[in-house]
This record gives C-alpha cells, structure tokens and sequence, in this order.
C-alpha cells in the first residue's frame, strides 16, 4: 500500500511540475501559480526530510531491499534520475515562465 500511495502521489507532484512548464508557456498565471505553490509544498517536505520522502522511510520497515524503486512503481534508471529529471524541468520552467511573466 505505501509503495501505491507513494506511486500516485508521486505522480500528481511530477504532473504539477510539468504544469508550471506548460502554464509558463502558454501564460497561463493562475495555473503557473497553483502548480508552484504545490511543487514548493513538496519541496518543503523533501528538504525537511534531508532530501528524502517521508513515504521512503515509512516503505524501509516492510522491506530489506534497498534499490532506488524499492518504494515506488519506477523503473529503477528513472527513480535513480528521479529529482534530476524533473528538478531540470522545473527549472527552466520556472525560468521560461517568470521572464515570459516579466518580459
């Protein structure tokens, strides 16, 4: 059931990153907006858990293994590139979407 939860909750916030792509680029404000201050919840939680997710930690008790998707449904090259891939997406969307708001 975590390595579920974990998956789906997994899978809103990688859609809100993209969303903040998106809206940036179709100067959509509210969506851009909303879609930050769901990513920034996120990021906050993973930065008070030393970079971790809480649902990692919860997953470590049912399981020895240890693998990058030991506790989600990812394959594992994708869970090892996880924050990479999706921290570079946010970035230059954050990037794309503020110049386009302030230009």
């Amino acid at each position: 059931m975590v390595k579920v939860a974990h998956s789906l909750i997994w899978a809103f916030f990688a859609f809100c990153v993209l969303v903040v792509a998106a809206a940036g680029l179709r100067a959509r404000w509210d969506f851009f907006l909303y879609a930050n201050a769901m990513v920034s919840v996120e990021i906050l939680v993973l930065a008070l858990n030393h970079g971790r997710c809480p649902l990692t930690d919860l997953a470590a008790k049912f399981t020895s293994d240890r693998r990058e998707n030991f506790d989600i449904y990812l394959p594992l090259w994708f869970a090892k590139n996880n924050k990479r891939i999706f921290g570079t997406i946010l970035v230059l969307g954050e990037a794309f979407g503020l110049a386009r708001w302030l230009g």
